[in-house]
């Protein structure tokens, strides 16, 4: 009875963090779209500026280019991401699963590398610690995307599986680290640990690697768990990511409702 419950307790658990993290996704995928994408349309490129510091440099035109196409390849993350891991359209669409997977492996390798231009040349909100966090963000999404696309090349679609799951978590740090500054802001009621003027701060120097990291060591607890753990431990990773999609559905509240929500 309790290994039968075990063993439907931990992909009902697994699939209620993918349909929260993918409504978010699709929800950040939209504000990116709105704010960036809208004023770009209407040639009003200094709109990126609302948001995003040094977005826009007049007379910079190839720095320009650098971050508009940093934004497209972020949306394409964004809406790609959900689609490449639903497990229907892995099973009956695979030439879309294989068109979406090349796409979005190459708008990750082409984010982290314009983002890491944009960062250490335009600069950015934050300290030097959230800017080598960061940097370090970039260097394990082109890891995750290299060895996703050696083992599907190489037809090992379980490692494959295992490279695209770690794939998807880094590239989502940008968003995790949203979610989480803004879970973090309602549980305290108030910028804890972080002084919101400079936007600098121990929290958010755990946060700038804990964005991935942290996600990364949950997935690989997951992995192990789903290998060989008793139904005791199937259950106690259930429980810890019920617990873990309640508080990022928290964060994604909190981040549509106060940054953006106002801004599609």
């Amino acid at each position: 009875m309790l290994a039968t419950l075990s063993h439907r307790a931990l992909p009902w658990a697994a699939t209620f963090w993918f349909v929260a993290a993918a409504a978010g996704q699709l929800i950040f995928a939209l504000y990116i779209v709105s704010l960036y994408g809208g004023a770009t349309m209407r040639g009003d490129l200094a709109g990126w500026n609302k948001v995003m510091p040094h977005g826009y440099v007049a007379g910079d035109a190839a720095g320009n280019l650098r971050v508009g196409l940093h934004l497209l390849a972020a949306a394409i993350l964004s809406l790609g991401g959900a689609l490449q891991l639903t497990p229907w359209i892995r099973r009956h669409a695979p030439g879309f699963h294989r068109w979406n997977g090349r796409v979005y492996l190459v708008s990750a390798v082409a984010a982290s590398l314009l983002g890491l231009a944009m960062m250490w040349t335009r600069g950015t909100v934050g300290d030097l610690s959230q800017h080598l966090g960061t940097s370090l963000n970039a260097i394990v999404i082109l890891l995750c995307a290299a060895f996703a696309w050696r083992s599907a090349v190489t037809r090992r679609f379980d490692e494959h599986r295992r490279w695209a799951l770690r794939l998807f978590l880094a590239v989502s740090g940008v968003w995790f680290f949203r979610v989480g500054l803004m879970f973090w802001l309602v549980l305290n009621r108030a910028p804890v640990g972080f002084d919101i003027k400079t936007f600098t701060g121990p929290f958010l120097t755990f946060l700038a690697f804990g964005q991935y990291l942290v996600p990364l060591a949950v997935l690989e607890v997951y992995f192990r768990v789903q290998r060989g753990a008793s139904p005791n431990g199937r259950l106690a990773m259930a429980a810890g990511l019920v617990g873990l999609t309640l508080a990022m559905g928290a964060g994604i509240g909190a981040a549509t409702l106060g940054m953006w929500l106002p801004r599609i």
